[in-house]
Order: structure tokens, then C-alpha cells, then sequence
């Protein structure tokens, strides 16, 4: 996987397609890695394997048992991979097999999008050609946030640079995106025309474009998008932004209950400027650790733990004293998530789906964008009317 990353990148699209000024603020702070970067990294190694195994690069079963046994000695590596990554590789199988004849395959192609944003480029993990359209298959093994293919920039900008890379062989008409997340159950599509999508390229992608590459650096507009953002604490922008949402309150209104149109506003607004919050108290808290002081703020010792210095020595002391080993051990069986973690997916859902019982989750408030299909909370006959006793009682 290419490790290189463009000014303005395909998978930071969504940010700068919307603050220009943040690729050029970003460059003033590091570009860390995180372990969960660490791991999704990792899978998609997996997953890249998997994929040349199959479709691109025919390799005999030893060479592939091989390399897969290399990257299974990373020290991140679970065994709940496998299984992951087979979802992904099972997804692609099911688009391959829906032709007559085989498509083209590719992995982790590097593609070039810069006729409409300077520099542009980024690594599409799946490129598969047939006769005149195109699928760009998008693998993401987070699950803190879904990501949707509708309206993706980065899928989109992939998009138009496998367009430019293919464009003498191929007389492409349409193109589906494909988004694969499978630790949340999560796959999504877009299917655009291709002249659709070259025209929203020119129309929002290249100007956006410029202006975020320009001397100027382009302007500042806060929003949702800042959550990636490696300038999101110090950007004053943000805060000024933020700021300023106090002032709703103070404007002219019935002032003795908030309206379900006011409480809708205030929800947003809460959840911008908590996260706001967060990433300020954990940038205050790195300062302070470095030994910069914050006005009005001190590091101190929280609250600290007790550890054995030698359990097994300690223990043995314990039962020599008359305490039954019974007392000191416990035998706790794994959680369902732990042991199919532990076992890998496949094989756990193979062994074990006939003793595993599927319960709703609690009714969780959420913005109608989010795709899960809102609860019906229409009273049911059976709660309206109870049933009659059988002796007559009522």
C-alpha cells in the first residue's frame, strides 16, 4: 500500500471539499498514527492477499499460505480478521460472478485525479472493469463511524481517476461504488453515470480545489467535518464559530419551553460543541504535560491502583495461612464478543449460531441521516386489549 499522502487527498476530500483552508492548516501538526490505524492497516493487507489470490495475481497454495502466515505474525493481528477480510473478498466474488465473463481485476491501484484537483491522487483497494462499467470497491474495517457510498467524495475522486486510467481501453458508462465495512454489518452503493460524475467533478471538485491549493489557503467553515481534522483544537475558527452559538439563547423568543423545532437545533448545536469540548480538554492536557501552563488549569494525580508486585508468591503465602485456593481463583468464561473475537467469525458462527439468541438494543436518539430505519412505536392489538382470563375474572 503506498504510504505517500497528497496535499489535498481523496480520503480527506470530505473536509476540504468543505473548509479550504484545512489540508494547508493541517500541514502545521504531525500526522499521527493510531492503533486502530494500525490495525486497519494490517486487515487491508489481509484483504490485498486475498484478492490477488483470487482474482488478480494466481498463486499457488503454498505461496499464499506463506505470505498469510507473514502477516499473521504482526503482533495486532486476530484471528476475527480472517473472517472480515473473507466478507470483503466474498463481496467482490459476488459482483465477478453476477458477468458472463470474467471482468478485469485490480488491486491497490494507484490513481491520478489531478485534471481536477492539483496533486491529486490516492489507492483504491479494488478497480474491476467490465465493458462499460466500472466498480470501485471501497474495503473499511473501522466501526466507530459507518461510512456511506452515497454522495462519498473520496469513492467519487477514486472514481475519476481509474476513469483517467482506463480511458483507452475501456468505454465506460456507468460507475458503482461500493463501500465495505463489514465489522458493522455495513454495505452501501452509489451508481452514477459517468458523465454525472465528470460533470460534478468540474462543476464542485475542481474549484473547491483551487481554492484550497491557492497562496491564500482558502477560507474556514467549521462543521461536523472538523472530527478528523488534526487542526481541530487549536483551530480558532472552530472556536470563534462555537462561541458564537451561545448567543442563541439570548435572541427574542418565548423564553418558558423550548419548541421540538428549538430542541431538534439545540440537539445538533450540544453534540458540535461537545466534541469541541473534548478535543480542547485533551489539547489543554498535552500542553500541560509538556509542561505548558494553561491559565486556570493544573495537572494532578488522579486516581491511583494497587498492583501485586508477586501474585504467585503473595497467593502462596495466603493458602500456606489457611485461605482455599478457591477463594483466590475464579473461572469466568468469556463474553460472546471475546470468544468470537478469540475464534474468528466464521468459525464461531458456523459452531455456535444455534445457541446465540439476537435481543433488540435499547431505542438510541440519532440524526434522521443516519440509515437504520426509525422504530415503529404504533401500539400493537395485543397492548391495546388484554386478553380476557379464561375463568371470566376481568
Amino acid at each position: 500500500m503506498s504510504k505517500q499522502h497528497a496535499l489535498l487527498s481523496a480520503s480527506s476530500a470530505h473536509r476540504w471539499l468543505k473548509c479550504t483552508a484545512a489540508p494547508q492548516m493541517e500541514q502545521k501538526f504531525p500526522d499521527t498514527t493510531s492503533t486502530y490505524a494500525a490495525e486497519g492497516t494490517l486487515a487491508h493487507s489481509i484483504a490485498e492477499l486475498k484478492l490477488r489470490a483470487y482474482a488478480v495475481e494466481p498463486m499457488s497454495h503454498a505461496t499464499f499460505t506463506r505470505r498469510l502466515n507473514k502477516l499473521k505474525k504482526d503482533e495486532l493481528y486476530q484471528a476475527e480478521m480472517d473472517g472480515y477480510t473473507e466478507t470483503y473478498l466474498d463481496y467482490i466474488k459476488g459482483i465477478l460472478l453476477s458477468y458472463d465473463v470474467k471482468p478485469y481485476v485490480v488491486a491497490e491501484k494507484r490513481v491520478d485525479f489531478s485534471c481536477y484537483v492539483p496533486q491529486g491522487f490516492g489507492t483504491a483497494d479494488c478497480l474491476i472493469m467490465a465493458h462499460d462499467e466500472l466498480h470501485v470497491v471501497d474495503f473499511k474495517y473501522g466501526k466507530g463511524v459507518p461510512v456511506a457510498a452515497a454522495n462519498n467524495p473520496q469513492m467519487r475522486l477514486y472514481a475519476l481517476g481509474a476513469l483517467a486510467a482506463y480511458q483507452l481501453l475501456y468505454q465506460f458508462k456507468v460507475v458503482h461504488m461500493h463501500i465495505v465495512q463489514p465489522r458493522i454489518n455495513n454495505f452501501s452503493q452509489e451508481t452514477l453515470g459517468v458523465d454525472i460524475l465528470k460533470a460534478w467533478a468540474a462543476d464542485v471538485v475542481a474549484p473547491k480545489a483551487q481554492e484550497a491549493a491557492s497562496k491564500d489557503g482558502g477560507a474556514f467553515n467549521p462543521g461536523e467535518w472538523c472530527r478528523f481534522c488534526r487542526a481541530k483544537a487549536q483551530c480558532k475558527a472552530r472556536a470563534e464559530a462555537y462561541a458564537q452559538y451561545a448567543d442563541v439563547a439570548h435572541e427574542k423568543r418565548d423564553m418558558t419551553m423550548i419548541t421540538m423545532s428549538e430542541l431538534g437545533d439545540y440537539l445538533k448545536t450540544a453534540k458540535l460543541l461537545k466534541d469541541w469540548a473534548d478535543d480542547l480538554q485533551e489539547y489543554a492536557q498535552s500542553c500541560a504535560m509538556k509542561g505548558i501552563h494553561v491559565p486556570g488549569w493544573k495537572l494532578v494525580e488522579g486516581r491511583g491502583s494497587r498492583v501485586f508486585t508477586d501474585m504467585d508468591a503473595a497467593f502462596s503465602k495466603l493458602m500456606e495461612n489457611g485461605i482455599d485456593e478457591s477463594v483466590l481463583y475464579e473461572r469466568v468464561p468469556l463474553t460472546l464478543a471475546k470468544t468470537e473475537k478469540a475464534i474468528g467469525k466464521k468459525l464461531f458462527a458456523d459452531l455456535c449460531d444455534e445457541f446465540i439468541e439476537r435481543k433488540p438494543g435499547k431505542p438510541a436518539l440519532v440524526p434522521e441521516s443516519d440509515k437504520r430505519p426509525a422504530l415503529d412505536l404504533t401500539p400493537k392489538a395485543t397492548d391495546v386489549f388484554k386478553p380476557i382470563d379464561e375463568k371470566g375474572d376481568h
